[in-house]
């Protein structure tokens, strides 16, 4: 344990756990495109940027590296900072810092839930760091640091500091990270964006987004830089005032920069004006959570912005103008019937919408799902990520429910399935004529990578035919999307060992389940 006494120049490790072999860490794909993983730890490269400057820090990203003995017996202080979907791994790191009696200082959103999980962690820095983080190092500094800093404040994060790029390899990393706002204006009740960074979105001025991005590429080109706002449009006139028109002047003198990434809500389709813009600054790939096609249910669960509308036109025409939807959807509300499951498949394969991910509803701590099924004494076991697992009880059988999500993975993973998408998505995709459109500049590894995801797609894979297919198709009669085409043929590759997963995943949970009974 650390004599805070004697605390003067520190050595800090940031350690950020792996991540699972789930939908979002792509881990297949990440390896035919020769990247360790998807993206880095924007969180720990803000801590150390808020650390005295006088203090060594190093970065060990367990997701791209092992963890060396060394590096832990190096350390004064280890920070780790992990998500909920983490936990697994995070409880290794732990057990492992503890084994040479290293003191931990844990923050992020699984530990502001869950702290009460993990009594080996010396000190937790919750909610946003800005805030509390200041308070620990103060307290530390004068040799009296507590278990607990939380704070019900948000954080003004004009203020925060340039995440310190300089700890990572950007080169490791399919996507670069910024982040532009934290917050929500919705209240979809299983969310807990809400609990975390509040109703109202915050956001950073436009000249910090610039400066990070402008350091994203004096480090390297990364496939992608991804917004990693839970809402981009949440604050609609800032974004639309401040940061687009910042970001396509940007882009004007960066031509050959990554394309963005981020989330938003379906609504987005209502804003003519805002699709535009973020077509010219550069968005292409957006995350909608579209949950569920039953009006009770979203209804019930708040997701207000998704009702009274057509979200099938809302995918096609956002798609038609140059956007690359993926998708979020829930089994397992109270108001299902057992039709869902063959209307969810059949809004997806209509949709085109490639990249679908499917989860049975969880109740994540800290969320108004959570503290209302408490009440009714719903909430059956701790909070898990594991896509097939669920923490309450549903009002749908079990047995229905697990089948019924079982026949959707079944069904929209089969490569045939993936292929009819994403043949629908290229032949409806991209009509909107950009003004300033991203010029990728194609490199000697550009070319490797296609070479690889033809080794493993179109030759290793068992269904490579829809890859040729897809390929073949594209190029003769749709062939500026041939990009997107090799791009997708690898999804197809990707979802047939996630599905391979799946089921080894799903089939162990039964048994467990089994044993149980």
């Amino acid at each position: 344990m650390f004599n805070y006494e004697k605390a003067s120049k520190m050595n800090v490790l940031l350690l950020y756990p792996k991540m699972p072999d789930t939908f979002w860490s792509m881990k297949s794909l990440m390896k035919m495109i020769s990247k360790e993983t998807s993206y880095p730890p924007l969180g720990l490269l803000t801590i150390s940027s808020l650390l005295p400057t006088d203090w060594n820090r190093k970065l060990i990203d367990l997701n791209v590296t092992t963890l060396d003995p060394a590096d832990i017996e190096w350390a004064h202080l280890i920070f780790i900072s992990a998500m909920n979907l983490q936990t697994e791994y995070v409880t290794k790191a732990i057990e492992e810092c503890k084994k040479f009696g290293k003191t931990i200082v844990a923050g992020g959103p699984l530990f502001t839930n869950s702290h009460e999980k993990f009594p080996e962690v010396d000190h937790f820095v919750l909610n946003e760091a800005e805030i509390t983080l200041p308070l620990f190092l103060n307290d530390f500094n004068n040799g009296i640091p507590k278990k607990y800093y939380t704070t019900e404040e948000f954080a003004d994060i004009t203020q925060s500091p340039l995440p310190d790029w300089n700890l990572i390899d950007i080169s490791k990393y399919a996507y670069a990270i910024v982040q532009y706002s934290r917050g929500c204006p919705y209240q979809c009740d299983f969310c807990d964006v809400t609990a975390l960074f509040g109703r109202r979105p915050r956001t950073k001025n436009a000249n910090q987004i610039i400066r990070e991005l402008n350091k994203i590429l004096v480090l390297g080109h990364p496939e992608m830089i991804l917004f990693a706002d839970d809402n981009l449009i949440g604050n609609r006139k800032e974004l639309k005032l401040s940061l687009l028109p910042e970001l396509i002047k940007w882009r004007r003198l960066n031509k050959t920069a990554p394309g963005f990434a981020t989330q938003a809500t379906i609504n987005l389709a209502d804003d003519e004006e805002l699709m535009n813009l973020m077509l010219e600054a550069g968005f292409r790939h957006i995350f909608v959570g579209i949950e569920t096609t039953d009006v009770e249910s979203l209804e019930s669960c708040k997701k207000r912005q998704n009702l009274r509308r057509n979200m099938l036109d809302d995918v096609k025409m956002l798609q038609q103008k140059g956007f690359i939807l993926t998708a979020g959807f829930i089994v397992g509300f109270d108001s299902d019937k057992e039709t869902i499951f063959d209307q969810l498949i059949d809004f997806i394969q209509k949709s085109g919408i490639v990249m679908a991910t499917v989860n049975i509803l969880k109740a994540p701590p800290g969320t108004d799902l959570y503290k209302n099924l408490l009440q009714e004494n719903r909430i059956i076991e701790p909070f898990d990520f594991d896509e097939n697992k669920t923490n309450i009880i549903t009002k749908m059988d079990k047995d229905v429910l697990y089948k019924g999500y079982k026949k959707i993975l079944d069904t929209i993973y089969k490569p045939a399935r993936v292929f009819e998408r994403s043949h629908q998505f290229l032949s409806n995709y991209g009509t909107y004529k950009v003004e300033n459109p991203i010029q990728k500049k194609i490199n000697f590894n550009d070319l490797f990578t296609v070479l690889r995801v033809i080794y493993f797609a179109g030759i290793r894979g068992k269904e490579r035919r829809y890859f040729w297919k897809l390929i073949m198709g594209t190029f003769l009669f749709n062939r500026r999307n041939i990009i997107h085409a090799y791009f997708f043929g690898a999804i197809i590759f990707q979802f047939q060992k996630l599905h391979s997963n799946f089921l080894k995943s799903y089939n162990l949970t039964l048994r467990r389940e089994a044993e149980n009974r």
